[in-house]
């Protein structure tokens, strides 16, 4: 038995980048050019390009693998153990602790070293 994989093709990965730099460019320049058209116009058309180059990207080799990507971190975030509000809490209180002492031991630090410079200075 042959046992036969089959690898995506990606043609034209090159033409479909030129088109989203191309769309890019077109939406920055139309961005300038229209500037005294409401702003929610051009943020509509903003968006509707942004969605298309997504697409456009999305269907390219690199593309294909950062949509991968965002998959397994998906599936991650979804397998993650949130604390509770009781832990959250006191990991919270206790961070807030620590950065009181350290802060009174570097203060006191600080001014003990302070005094000793100035008894040796004079």
């Amino acid at each position: 038995m042959n046992a036969t994989t089959e690898e995506k093709q990606y043609q034209l990965d090159g033409l479909k980048w030129l088109a989203v730099v191309l769309l890019v460019g077109g939406a920055i320049y139309g961005n300038y050019y229209f500037s005294g058209e409401s702003l929610l116009y051009r943020v509509v058309a903003l968006v509707v390009v942004a969605i298309a180059v997504a697409f456009i990207a999305a269907k390219t080799q690199k593309g294909d693998s950062f949509m991968s990507l965002l998959r397994g971190a998906y599936t991650e975030a979804r397998r993650v153990v949130w604390p509770t509000r009781q832990e959250r809490n006191q990991t919270t209180l206790m961070v807030v602790v620590v950065v009181l002492v350290m802060s009174l031991i570097l203060w006191g630090l600080d001014s003990l070293f302070g005094w000793l410079a100035s008894l040796v200075i004079g």
